[in-house]
């Protein structure tokens, strides 16, 4: 194997997709490199980080973190400076989440994975990693993912039905039930199977996740910042870009401090 040849991680929890589309790639770029294939989205990400692939082929529908999930945590831990890998998403038919690649001009492929349909993405791959700068890429794939980081009622019809926005959060406290106004909310932080819900005087634990939450939150009120975490816009008191260029939220109401990953510091840039 050639020390030039481009390495690519496929992440598919289904053992024989998973095993059908390495085979189909070893048949259709012969020199390309292989990783251990990964069984979810979790172990995506860190084979990901250890081993700095050239691409990623990243199943949408896996246990834990899903593929654009995984897409996102990666886009906000890589390393700066190193090549951020291409990014191939593999998906059952789906509509909607063909309208959401194709929108974001982001590749795809469907299951079961065709040879003549993988072997254009190949060409592109190929085309795009002889072309590709570093930040370039890395510029490029932030603002895909951020479109399809967006809520599912940007692309949804007009006559899909709205989510109901959340006004008071019924919070368990012992045997009794807390009401939260959602106005006084300050910041909203994943914590493994909970969501940990800060205000300015009290802290309390939800038992959902992020991800079933931010539906039902008013994303003109809360923005979120980093993959775990939503902050109320007007709790916001300042934000503070160090030498890297790293930013940190400080709150009017609390001394946590909040950082910003890299996928969301666009809204910031009057800094």
């Amino acid at each position: 194997m050639s020390l030039t040849a481009p390495i690519a991680l496929i992440a598919e929890d289904e053992a024989l997709l998973a095993e059908h589309l390495k085979s189909e790639l070893q048949l259709l770029w012969p020199e390309l490199d292989l990783l251990p294939i990964a069984p979810h989205g979790q172990a995506a990400v860190d084979l990901a980080l250890a081993r700095r692939p050239s691409l990623c082929f990243l199943d949408i529908r896996m246990p834990g973190l899903s593929g654009l999930e995984a897409a996102a945590a990666l886009a906000e831990d890589w390393p700066e400076g190193a090549p951020f890998p291409l990014l191939v998403f593999v998906t059952a038919y789906d509509q909607y989440a063909l309208q959401a690649f194709e929108h974001a001009a982001v590749d795809y492929v469907l299951k079961p994975v065709q040879r003549e349909r993988l072997a254009q993405t190949v060409a592109r791959l190929k085309q795009s990693l002889a072309q590709r700068q570093a930040p370039q890429a890395l510029d490029a794939t932030l603002d895909q993912l951020r479109q399809l980081l967006a809520p599912p009622q940007a692309l949804a019809t007009a006559s899909a039905p709205a989510v109901p926005r959340l006004r008071l959060l019924q919070v368990s406290q012992g045997s009794s039930i807390q009401m939260v106004p959602i106005e006084e909310v300050l910041f909203f932080e994943a914590a493994d199977k909970y969501v940990r819900v800060v205000t300015a005087g009290k802290e309390h634990l939800m038992r959902l996740s992020l991800r079933e939450l931010l539906p039902q939150l008013d994303a003109e009120q809360f923005w979120q910042v980093h993959r775990g975490t939503v902050v109320r816009a007007t709790a916001i008191d300042r934000a503070v870009r160090d030498e890297q260029g790293k930013l940190t939220l400080h709150l009017r109401d609390h001394a946590e401090k909040l950082g910003v990953s890299r996928l969301y510091a666009h809204l910031f840039r009057g800094l």
